[in-house]
């Protein structure tokens, strides 16, 4: 027998009873910094049953005295059960806006800290969830803890309380009515425990395919142009037609059980409610107790069976809670970014501030999770005033070296370094500061694609400096050489841009792009691919622009045109998993088979 408890302990420990103890804990890190204003509503819910009670007693006297069972005052009487019932409408709107204050606030600080949380969160372990998916997590869990976090133990006290409370009350009077209050128990606890799990299984389904559906309409609603383009009209609808009926028939499935659940408790519940009432009029009838009494005992039974209901339905309460809970930690418990040295990052920043820094990758590894090798023993190395290109065909890992250099994925071994001037003190006569997360305040990057955000163009270019003047914007436009078609706008800096990029070409979005980049005045640029909708001339342009400009800028282009590359300082191109430097041959080979 000890040896069969023991196993039983065990697996409770090991299984899903851990499991949700440890999410509660989770959910409760927030619950409790805003432990007064729980317990308020907890001891509000508390006073709320007194007075409940009391109102009962009350409501016993008035039927004796109307019945002529006992004398008393009716007005008197009368008017303490209004005032009781006065005093619990307060109490239950006191009790409302307390659980709407803690339910916003506890909401208001999981999203934001949720928000930071992936902000900061590993960028490659991050990669793997969908869009749409990161926002049901952040959005519809997060709201799901914060709405149901008074569900939990608050409610649980309070819940306790009324029982006891109340079976202490009918004991008192007439014990015999107290084991009516058991009688549907039983068949509440076969029945929660026959749910639990199909509960766990359902809401994990439900979490799963609604972060499906949401990253299949934030799909479509990106690319609705592409998907015009193509006619994809009719098979977008047929998949979300899919999808909701796939949705809908795990619904319908779930709420067939729910039904049935249902059905039985109701049915349990009225039993016992009939067989109440019949003991009631027994006893009223044998002169064993008053009509008032009756009614009291009556209303007290329906409070007895009524916080056991409650006390069970906070099994699937907490099984949501649970269940979104272990959503958001499998995002904020992956790996986080590295911030520690931001301090001395900055201190680096300003002893180089007038003379540049230069990057050097020494020996670089890397490889995807996958396996794949692509970099293997790569080494390059850019000064100030010096752009240099890094080219090679699509996919040999242009865009997976900046993401190295940003420190967006970590290097698996060799060399990266940041260092003053352009000397590398390894003597030690100078700083010298290895590229981690905390050293992408001396970047500015211009990544493929379209990254203008919604607002304005001043808008745009102030998210990477504040307080940026009129003048430092149109400086750095016309650098980029985007001033020629914003000054003809009839706003100007302060004409709207769409969401990505909307209102303006592909062109006209990247030069915008490194115009934002320019202004952030940091002392490394990268560019990605970011003047390939340019024309020739205008890339020159801005590339030039960007050389001559007097701020000691170290720059990076990675491009797959050779027409630019005799304005870079020097040419590497990616071959067999290194950085290969190109020689004037070679770069004129390109340009011809270009």
């Amino acid at each position: 027998m000890k040896e069969k408890i023991r196993f039983i302990l065990g697996r409770i420990r090991e299984g899903r009873l851990q499991e949700m103890w440890r999410q509660t804990k989770w959910i409760y890190q927030y619950g409790r910094r805003y432990g007064f204003a729980m317990v308020f509503y907890t001891l509000l819910g508390m006073v709320g049953t007194v007075v409940s009670l009391l109102t009962s007693l009350v409501s016993r006297d008035l039927v004796d005295i109307i019945t002529g069972y006992e004398t008393g005052a009716v007005v008197k009487t009368f008017s303490m059960m209004i005032g009781l019932n006065v005093g619990m409408t307060i109490i239950n709107l006191i009790s409302s806006y307390a659980s709407s204050y803690i339910s916003m606030k506890v909401d208001a600080e999981i999203k934001a800290d949720i928000f930071e949380k992936i902000l900061v969160t590993d960028w490659e372990s991050l990669a793997n969830y969908h869009t749409g998916d990161l926002l049901t997590r952040w959005g519809s869990d997060a709201g799901n803890i914060s709405d149901g976090v008074l569900s939990f133990v608050p409610n649980m006290a309070i819940y306790v309380f009324r029982f006891c409370s109340a079976f202490a009350m009918v004991v008192y009077y007439d014990w015999t009515f107290a084991a009516f209050a058991f009688l549907g128990m039983p068949v509440s606890l076969l029945l929660s425990k026959t749910l639990m799990n199909r509960m766990v299984n359902n809401n994990k389904r439900s979490a799963a395919l609604g972060a499906k559906m949401s990253g299949f309409n934030q799909e479509t609603f990106s690319n609705i142009q592409t998907i015009k383009a193509f006619d994809l009209l009719k098979l977008y609808v047929a998949k979300l037609k899919g999808l909701q009926r796939e949705y809908i028939t795990m619904r319908l499935d779930f709420q067939k059980m729910s039904m049935g659940t249902s059905l039985v408790l109701s049915t349990v519940s009225m039993l016992v409610s009939y067989a109440a009432y019949g003991w009631g009029i027994y006893r009223v009838w044998s002169g064993s107790i008053s009509y008032g009494t009756m009614t009291m005992f009556l209303g007290l039974s329906g409070t007895l069976t009524g916080a056991l209901h409650n006390l069970t339905s906070l099994i699937p309460t907490a099984i949501s809670l649970t269940t979104s809970a272990g959503r958001l930690m499998d995002i904020v418990e992956m790996p986080r970014e590295d911030y520690s040295g931001e301090e001395d990052v900055e201190r680096f920043r300003e002893r180089y501030r007038g003379e540049g820094i230069s990057l050097k990758m020494r020996d670089v590894r890397y490889a995807y999770n996958t396996g794949t090798q692509v970099f293997e023993n790569a080494s390059l190395e850019v000064h100030p005033h010096e752009i240099i290109a890094l080219v090679g065909p699509s996919g040999e890992g242009k865009t997976t070296m900046l993401r190295l250099i940003l420190s967006l994925m970590p290097i698996q071994g060799g060399e990266a370094v940041l260092y003053g001037g352009d000397r590398d003190p390894e003597d030690g006569s100078g700083m010298r500061v290895a590229l981690t997360p905390a050293a992408r305040r001396l970047f500015s990057y211009v990544p493929q694609g379209n990254t203008m955000f919604s607002g304005t163009i001043a808008e745009n270019m102030r998210n990477v400096k504040e307080d940026a003047t009129d003048g430092e914007i149109v400086e750095v436009l016309k650098l980029a050489c985007a001033w020629e078609f914003v000054e003809k706008l009839p706003d100007g800096i302060y004409s709207m841009v769409r969401e990505r990029g909307g209102g303006f070409s592909e062109g006209q979005a990247q030069r915008l792009s490194i115009a934002r980049a320019l202004l952030r005045r940091s002392p490394i640029l990268l560019l990605d691919e970011a003047t390939s909708a340019l024309d020739v001339a205008t890339e020159r342009k801005v590339l030039k622009n960007i050389m001559q400009d007097e701020y000691p800028r170290t720059c990076i282009v990675t491009t797959h045109r050779p027409t630019v590359l005799h304005v870079c300082t020097r040419v590497y191109a990616i071959r067999d998993k290194k950085c290969v430097e190109l020689g004037e041959a070679e770069i004129e080979d390109m340009e011809r088979n270009f």
